[in-house]
């Protein structure tokens, strides 16, 4: 029973561990295309928008990344509580990896990344999508959704560019722990690599939030 437990909860682990770095992967395709709205009149943006947004191929990954923000989401609450009930008395001397804020808060960022996901879906995507919210824009004799417009609109506001930022810092946390965590509920746990792991994650927890909160602080301060 107790191995069935144990095998269950590796289970676990790793099919939300293969989710996170698929979404990781993701949030690198998306950090390039949402840089095409600082060149100038946005309209690479709208194409490679429009691309993402009609393409077949494109809709079945859409799909794939919405069942992939689900299970790592549910997977990551099981194991959590699963850990919680494991261990109901707190260890007298904690190791690194409990006491690290990166490990101990991964449950609150995830929270609040959550949180700020749903408010990003809605205000972009199902605005744009289902309520019309993107003006039509000409170009090249095509029409498409101005995205671009509605973005820069966006983060003309100081109060959105602020949470913004602060959300993908809080990200930032979550990636650090989460992206090595991955690698070694995988299986790549070795005196070898594992250091190039960690520094990939350092890397990869601070490149990603720097590079979406460039974007709405060239275009608060800039002539857009």
């Amino acid at each position: 029973m107790g191995k069935s437990r144990f095998q269950s909860s590796l289970t676990k682990k790793f099919v939300m561990a293969f989710a996170g770095l698929f979404l990781i992967t993701f949030l690198f395709v998306h950090l390039v295309i949402n840089m095409l709205v600082l060149l100038p009149s946005g309209n690479a943006f709208n194409i490679a928008a429009h691309f993402m947004g009609t393409n077949v191929i494109i809709k079945v990954f859409e799909v794939v990344l919405f069942g992939g923000f689900f299970i790592h989401i549910i997977y990551g609450l099981i194991v959590q509580f699963q850990n919680w009930l494991a261990r109901p008395v707190r260890y007298r001397v904690e190791g690194w990896s409990h006491t690290s804020p990166f490990s101990k808060f991964m449950i609150h960022t995830a929270v609040i990344v959550f949180i700020f996901l749903v408010l990003h879906i809605i205000d972009f995507y199902f605005k744009a999508k289902f309520l019309g919210a993107a003006p039509p824009v000409e170009i090249n004799g095509k029409e498409y959704h101005d995205l671009a417009i509605m973005v820069i609109e966006k983060f003309k506001m100081p109060v959105y560019v602020v949470v913004y930022i602060i959300s993908f810092v809080i990200l930032g946390f979550h990636l650090h722990h989460g992206f090595q965590s991955g690698f070694q509920s995988l299986g790549l746990n070795h005196p070898t690599y594992t250091p190039f792991i960690k520094g990939l994650s350092l890397l990869v927890s601070v490149v990603i939030p720097a590079g979406f909160t460039i974007i709405p602080l060239v275009i608060l301060f800039g002539n857009y």
